[in-house]
C-alpha cells in the first residue's frame, strides 16, 4: 500500500471562548495518492472545519487543540509559514463550494486562471496563453479562445465551475480539498462535474478529500469515506462496504433520508447538525431534546 498523502492524526478542534465546545474530537483519516476519499455528513459535523485547517483558514473564533497534518510525510502544523505557503500555493489546491462567489467579477476569466502560473511557474506570453487554453480543453469548455477573454457575470455556474476546476488543477498539485463543489448546481450539471472531476484526478494521479453532506455523490465519486457526526468520526472505509452495510445508525439515517424513487417515504427523520456536548448540555438547560443519534 502506498504510503498516505494526507496523514490527519488526532485533530481536535474547538471554540476559543468558553466554555471551548468542541468542534472536533480526536479526528484520524487518510487520503492515499491518487485516491478519492469522501468526508461526509451534517451541517455542523466538522467536515469543512477539517478542509479549512489542512489549508490553514481557520476562522479566528476557532483553534486547534492537537493532532497532526501531515502532508507528504511533513507535519503542515509544525512548519515554518513560508514553507506551509510553498506547499498551499502549488501542492495542495481548492475547488470552492460556490462558483458564482468565487470568482473575482471585475477580473476576465483567463487573467484568474493563469494567476498561479505566473506566480509559481513563471509562465508568461504565448506559453501562458497556451496552457490556459489546455486547461479549458481539459475541462471540456467550447470555444476556450473566447472563454479567456469574457468575465464571471458572462457563463452559467456549470461553467464557472469548470473554470474553479481547471484553476485547481493548473498547477498539478498533489492534493485537492474539494468542498462540497456541486452543492450549488443543478442535478444535471451536478453529474457533469463529479464526471469531470473524477477524470481530471484520474489523469494526473491526484489525491482528493472530496467534503459533501450528499452519500449519493459519495457513491458516484468516492474510493472511501469517512462519516462525521458531532465532530467525531463515526465510520470508515471503502465506500461500497460502508453503503451497502453501514455499521453506526448515523450512517444509516443518513442513507435513509435520501429520497428514492422506488419507496414510499418514511417522514421526517430529525437529526440535529453536530451537536457537541457542550452544546447539547445548553439545550438540556433549556428542556430541548438531544439528537436522535449519537
Amino acid at each position: 500500500m502506498s504510503p498516505a498523502l494526507l496523514s490527519i492524526a488526532g485533530l481536535s478542534a474547538r471554540l476559543k471562548r468558553p466554555p471551548h465546545a468542541p468542534l472536533l474530537r480526536s479526528v484520524d483519516l487518510e487520503v492515499a495518492p491518487g485516491e478519492v476519499h469522501g468526508l461526509v455528513g451534517e451541517s455542523g459535523a466538522g467536515k469543512s472545519t477539517i478542509g479549512k485547517a489542512i489549508l490553514g483558514i481557520l476562522p479566528g473564533a476557532i483553534e486547534l487543540a492537537g493532532g497532526t497534518i501531515r502532508f507528504c510525510g511533513e507535519d503542515l502544523l509544525a512548519m515554518p509559514a513560508r514553507r506551509r505557503r510553498e506547499i498551499l500555493g502549488s501542492q495542495i489546491a481548492l475547488i470552492p463550494q460556490d462558483p458564482m462567489t468565487s470568482l473575482n467579477p471585475s477580473r476576465r476569466i483567463g487573467d484568474q486562471l493563469t494567476d498561479g502560473l505566473r506566480l509559481k511557474r513563471g509562465l508568461k506570453g504565448k506559453a501562458l496563453e497556451d496552457k490556459a487554453l489546455s486547461l479549458l480543453q481539459d475541462v471540456q469548455i467550447n470555444d476556450p479562445q473566447a472563454v479567456l477573454r469574457r468575465y464571471p457575470h458572462e457563463l452559467s455556474g456549470g461553467m464557472r465551475q469548470r473554470i474553479l476546476i481547471a484553476a485547481a488543477f493548473s498547477l498539478d498539485p498533489r492534493l485537492i480539498i474539494a468542498d462540497e463543489p456541486t452543492t450549488a448546481l443543478d442535478v444535471t450539471v451536478q453529474k457533469e462535474v463529479l464526471r469531470l472531476i473524477r477524470a481530471m484526478q484520474a489523469s494526473h494521479g491526484t489525491g482528493v478529500l472530496f467534503v459533501t453532506h450528499d452519500l449519493g455523490v459519495v457513491a458516484q465519486i468516492c474510493d472511501r469515506v469517512t462519516v462525521l457526526y458531532g465532530g467525531m468520526i463515526v465510520e470508515q472505509g471503502a465506500t461500497a462496504d460502508v453503503l451497502a452495510a453501514p455499521s453506526h445508525p448515523y450512517t444509516a439515517a443518513l442513507m435513509a433520508a435520501s429520497p428514492r424513487h422506488d419507496r414510499a417515504g418514511s417522514g421526517m427523520q430529525p437529526i440535529p447538525a453536530g451537536l457537541t456536548a457542550a452544546l447539547q448540555g445548553e439545550l438540556a438547560r433549556h428542556g430541548l431534546e438531544r439528537a436522535t443519534y449519537a
